[in-house]
């Protein structure tokens, strides 16, 4: 009776096995007729490609992947033909098939009962990749200018990594390829705009091959090593970037940043002077040599850098604010030590002024060159105005702007 039961149980699989090798085949009849039924045979082949006995089937991704290049020229031939067309369902379509190929050639490359791996689907298929891949490209800016990153992200996305599929690695795309780095640029940017940083340095390391973008691919990588709070590939990669573009701000910038940050002050005055003996007329490194300087209480050598960046740029107004504002720090630690009682109190007094004074004229120029950005020159001035006992209309405006900015 049990060898019966079991008899039957064979028979009943056997049987259900049987039904879905005919839905897959059924599926590609219907896509390949004249007039093709391509919602029925999506419908049978999707219910193939989630069922245990053809999941691992390479025929049912094939034709899973058939079903969608079809789907792909009827829409093209309307095209051809004039007729309204959707080029969006055009690129979906095609965006799949890659998919669905991709895991046929998977499955193929598993060993059979002999241990031998046979690609039945293989050349076919890869020779329509080579085809059609650069449509990924037009997919993905389509997406890309409706503002989907996500479907931008998997366009792009899908054009790179198919550089290195296994079942393309004849082909070499990787070194013919004259726009992979530029389409990994825009995955990578894609994936920054979504917070997906793994994504956003997965192909940011790509990107920054490319002699347009990779200079804002390495800031993107930057900042997605940042936001994971991977501090040594983080440093590393402003470090790289300082080599790779060393008249960019953004790398130098940053590092002293983080140094600073980090109380590395002396190992951000050797990176520092390591930059000057480089380029010593570079305005940024000197100014950043000021900065650093100032940050150090070394407050000669920041009036000193401070000026030198003034002398290669005249219209650098941030170090005229932080040149002022040196002054201004001095003037209150000097009269921190003062004796009020004291009878040299005007003459120490007088020390003091003449701190003020000089910052007077950096606030002033500050303020000339960037007149919008208050932040640079608006509370020092108003105090320099004040300590110096300077008045009338033009400190009655200073005044009136210190307090709408503190509202």
């Amino acid at each position: 009776m049990k060898r019966v039961l079991f008899s039957i149980v064979m028979l009943l699989a056997a049987g259900f096995s049987f039904a879905q090798e005919k839905d897959v085949k059924q599926a590609k009849s219907l896509a390949e007729d004249v007039k093709p039924n391509f919602t029925e045979a999506e419908k049978l082949i999707n219910g193939a490609l989630e069922n245990a006995e053809t999941k691992n089937q390479a025929n049912t991704w094939n034709v899973a992947g058939l079903i969608q290049k079809r789907i792909n020229e009827k829409e093209i031939e309307k095209a051809y033909l004039r007729q309204p067309y959707d080029t969006l369902k055009s690129y979906n379509s095609l965006y799949k098939m890659f998919g669905y190929f991709l895991k046929c050639d998977e499955l193929e490359k598993t060993p059979n009962e002999k241990g031998k791996v046979k690609f039945k689907y293989r050349k076919d298929n890869a020779a329509t990749i080579l085809t059609e891949r650069v449509n990924l490209i037009n997919g993905g800016s389509q997406y890309y200018n409706l503002g989907k990153n996500k479907e931008a992200l998997d366009y792009f996305g899908m054009y790179v990594d198919l550089a290195s599929a296994p079942m393309l690695e004849k082909e070499q795309i990787a070194s013919k390829d004259t726009l992979l780095s530029t389409v990994a640029f825009y995955a990578c940017l894609a994936a920054s705009r979504m917070n997906d940083y793994p994504n956003a340095i997965k192909y940011g390391l790509i990107a920054k091959k490319d002699k347009q973008s990779g200079k804002d691919a390495m800031q993107l990588i930057a900042d997605a090593y940042k936001a994971q709070k991977d501090t040594a590939n983080w440093v590393q990669t402003l470090k790289d970037g300082i080599l790779a573009y060393p008249n960019d701000n953004y790398f130098f910038g940053h590092l002293v940043d983080y140094y600073s940050n980090a109380n590395k002050l002396n190992d951000a005055m050797a990176f520092a002077d390591q930059m000057l003996a480089k380029d010593p007329k570079n305005s940024f490194y000197l100014y950043v040599k000021g900065y650093l300087c100032q940050s150090m209480k070394n407050y000669d050598q920041a009036i000193e850098f401070y000026k030198k960046t003034i002398e290669v740029d005249p219209k650098y107004a941030e170090a005229y604010s932080n040149m002022g504002l040196v002054y201004w720090t001095q003037a209150l630690d000097y009269a921190s030590k003062v004796d009020f009682n004291s009878p040299k109190f005007k003459a120490e007094q007088a020390k003091i002024n003449k701190f003020y004074e000089s910052a007077k004229p950096c606030y002033e120029k500050a303020r000339e060159l960037k007149p919008d950005n208050k932040e640079l020159w608006l509370n020092g001035l108003y105090t320099v105005y004040y300590k110096l006992g300077i008045g009338g209309a033009e400190f009655d405006e200073l005044a009136k702007e210190v307090e709408a900015l503190g509202k």
